[in-house]
């Protein structure tokens, strides 16, 4: 049931909505009025969110550059954008394997700009308007030891997303970019529970914790809603004031 009406009648398309901010968006889209377009690598994820939500799913590994096209495709029309789908590997800079590069830009940043392409050419073939979030990263700004894939990926999909800003706007399509901190999903909970791990980033962290997905996703909307409306071309760090010290 609706919790309020701000995106009732309007439909939005999120990858990686199987797990983890994703999961929460597609809950708290649904919540808001919204249909959701659920897309994921896991179906079983898929079965048990449309169970929950009623929503419309799409199971396809976007790390595939044709499958992605194809379920993007399959996706349109909608009204709005968020590509939340990423993964990351975790090895230090000299033994960053060429596989393991490659695929996490195939998803975190190459995924990103096919579906925003196919969306795009849908919208303006509409008559234009809409928006789209990238979920990026505070890995777009800082160089966290063991992600050089993953910082890689996250500060390209910032600077591509300037661009999509740039093009796009023309047609009424705004593009942002949110970046938390470390997100507590299930997965992050288990890897930051420890306090030997958790410590050194909490402790230049002003608000001493980590972000909450709904809050992430609580962003998310702000910036598809029309209360962002001239909010355009952005990079918008979630993180609890870790930038600021």
């Amino acid at each position: 049931m609706a919790e309020t009406g701000e995106f009732l009648g309007k439909s939005i398309l999120i990858t990686g909505a199987g797990k983890g901010i994703g999961r929460a968006l597609a809950r708290l889209a649904a919540r808001r009025g919204a249909d959701v377009v659920a897309v994921s690598r896991s179906a079983p994820d898929l079965e048990t969110l449309a169970a929950e939500i009623g929503c419309r799913t799409v199971a396809v590994d976007i790390g595939d550059a044709e499958a992605a096209r194809a379920a993007a495709r399959e996706a349109q029309p909608v009204d709005y954008l968020v590509n939340c789908a990423g993964i990351v590997v975790l090895e230090p800079v000299l033994d960053v394997k060429v596989e393991s590069f490659d695929r996490t830009l195939a998803v975190n940043t190459r995924a990103p700009l096919i579906f925003t392409q196919e969306y795009a050419k849908a919208r303006i073939a509409a008559g234009g308007g809409g928006a789209v979030v990238n979920v990026s990263s505070i890995s777009a700004f800082n160089g966290f030891a063991d992600h050089a894939a993953y910082c890689a990926s996250k500060a390209a999909l910032d600077a591509m997303s300037r661009v999509m800003a740039n093009e796009l706007g023309r047609h009424g399509i705004r593009v942002n970019c949110i970046n938390p901190t470390v997100t507590m999903t299930d997965m992050a909970r288990k890897a930051w529970s420890d306090p030997k791990k958790s410590a050194p980033m909490l402790s230049r962290t002003p608000m001493g914790r980590f972000v909450e997905p709904d809050e992430v996703a609580e962003a998310i909307l702000y910036l598809l809603s029309d209360r962002s409306s001239m909010i355009h071309g952005i990079s918008l760090p979630l993180d609890a004031g870790f930038g600021a010290v």
